[in-house]
């Protein structure tokens, strides 16, 4: 049978399939939700950092806070990452203020946040589960998906052979790297596997953290030529992570054991939970877009995880997606605001995937040194020359604000973070709004859930009366000194905080309305302008 037609399909139910949910649901748009996975497995832990920017995205979908609580290690606990010869021997150096973790209100109303990705996916399930319009089918999985001239269908059956056919306006594959959606859609990856072998595992221990001598860490890097890697703690209640550098395979529990025991440097206690033998992936989909699909997350693009931005720029993509369906689906967009998708999005990917494929050049492999692991004279000479040269190459992997806020859709994000490690926010179109708390509110939360013209009633008047015309749903934030900017009286605001225009009163209305719609694409013309204050709202 095929079922009554929803709105929007969404194929898989992990982190970005389920953020694509959250934000279409936040748009009031009905969704249905396809996973095969009946249930969350903890025993692998996969993503473990909730960026800045998407720690913002939850903030806007009301469970910013939830997830801080349910997060075992407090973002105050630790934002250090100690280089070691070994777990519990001597450290060589150490990078602190690591991965948004410390970022100051000023910066952004959210912390990054350390948690691991089946927490960050039980809430979102928790979450969508209370949401109106949200249909999750748990246990079932798509095994075929078929575009026609007017919608998408999708073919699905659970373990009991059951199989149904859902009828869909538009299908997003957030299926991963064997994505049945992309494959439909005719679209391939482009590029290859990338560097070393690696094996992760996950494991308890009862005496390790007692063993520690170092300062509470997020990561401990071991820079041991017999057995490098990094491990790190899951909770405070003695389950960690490890991942073994230029291991191809784990032979069985008692390999991994050793392992873990080699890169701690103690005989502990150790019952393996899970262990995963994996590659790291350079890929980038050709397409984003091909009719009524979509790819977003892992299905669209694959970077290697080191700077942990793999799982966080998916949610970039829903967020960006989810907004522009909502609006053609009410009917106040074109379907071209649909191609800025994969426009906006997939040379974010490529930025990503070149900073994490640089952050994988220097591995802890690479920057073992037998020197390091002497004793006495020899280590403190070895450390003295040494750790300056490694707290140097690896800082980019932990201060990659320019990546992680810094990003744009328009062509001055370049001139706002010119390096990953390096963000001075700017008003222009396609850069995130700068962030800054007005009367003791953040900004992100003054603003409508669709477009925000921020400026003076007088001045943004004219957009206001047009936008109104054209039944694109705007709010008024009022900036009582935007009137005396030199360089522009009116900012408009995206749904995903992203500037669509910047400038003075005196602009058409009807051109301004037309770009944003649109979204940004290659060669658009984008106004910018410095920062515009806000002072006050006005519903």
């Amino acid at each position: 049978m095929t079922d009554e037609v929803p709105p929007v399909v969404i194929v898989g139910g992990g982190p970005v399939g389920l953020s694509l949910a959250e934000e279409l649901a936040f748009h009031h748009v009905r969704v249905v939700v396809v996973e095969p996975r009946a249930a969350v497995d903890h025993s692998r832990p996969r993503a473990k950092t909730t960026s800045v920017r998407t720690m913002e995205h939850f903030r806007r979908w009301g469970i910013a806070d939830q997830l801080r609580e349910k997060a075992p290690l407090r973002g105050d606990w630790s934002q250090r990452v100690t280089f070691v010869q070994t777990v519990t021997g001597r450290e060589i150096t150490h990078v602190d203020g690591c991965l948004g973790l410390d970022a100051p209100p000023e910066l952004s109303p959210e912390p990054a946040q350390q948690v691991t990705q089946p927490l960050v996916e039980e809430l979102l399930r928790a979450d969508l589960a209370n949401r109106q319009g949200v249909e999750l089918l748990w246990g079932w999985q798509a095994i075929e998906v078929s575009d026609g001239p007017d919608h998408a269908e999708v073919v699905v059956v659970n373990d009991a052979g059951e199989q149904r056919t859902i009828a869909a306006r538009w299908v997003a594959g957030a299926d991963g790297p064997r994505s049945v959606v992309r494959r439909a859609m005719g679209a391939h990856y482009e590029g290859a596997a990338a560097g070393r072998p690696n094996v992760n595992i996950t494991f308890r221990s009862t005496r390790l953290a007692d063993l520690i001598p170092h300062p509470g860490s997020i990561h401990y890097w071991v820079l041991n030529p017999e057995s490098p890697g990094v491990v790190g703690p899951l909770d405070h209640d003695g389950t960690w992570w490890a991942i073994s550098t230029g291991t191809p395979h784990v032979d069985d529990v008692e390999h991994a054991a050793e392992i873990v025991r080699a890169l701690v440097g103690a005989d502990i206690d150790v019952d393996v939970l899970a262990t995963d033998p994996w590659q790291a992936r350079t890929l980038l989909a050709n397409t984003y877009r091909a009719g009524h699909l979509f790819i977003v997350g892992d299905a669209a693009h694959q970077n290697p995880p080191w700077g942990g931005h793999g799982f966080n720029t998916g949610v970039g993509d829903a967020v960006n997606l989810g907004w522009k369906l909502a609006a053609v689906i009410d009917g106040w967009a074109p379907d071209e605001l649909l191609d800025s998708y994969g426009s906006e999005r997939r040379p974010v990917e490529q930025q990503t995937i070149d900073l994490a494929s640089s952050n994988m050049a220097s591995l802890s492999i690479d920057l073992s040194n037998p020197l390091l692991m002497s004793s006495g004279d020899a280590f403190e000479a070895a450390r003295a020359e040494l750790g300056p040269v490694i707290k140097r190459v690896k800082s980019p992997e932990f201060h990659s604000v320019g990546l992680v806020l810094g990003y744009g859709y328009g062509p001055h994000s370049a001139e706002q973070a010119p390096t990953p490690a390096e963000y001075s926010p700017m008003i222009a179109a396609g850069n995130r709004l700068p962030h800054r708390h007005v009367d003791g509110h953040s900004l992100y939360d003054l603003l409508g859930p669709w477009f925000t013209a921020i400026g003076s009633a007088e001045a943004v008047a004219p957009l206001m009366a047009e936008a109104v015309s054209r039944g694109i749903p705007i709010v008024h934030l009022e900036s009582a000194d935007a009137s005396a900017n030199a360089d522009a009286d009116v900012v408009l605001v995206r749904p995903d905080q992203h500037i669509a225009w910047a400038g003075k009163r005196t602009a058409d209305p009807g051109e301004v309305l037309d770009a944003a719609v649109r979204g940004f694409t290659p060669g658009a013309p984008a106004s910018r302008t410095a920062l515009v204050k806000t002072t006050e709202t006005e519903d």
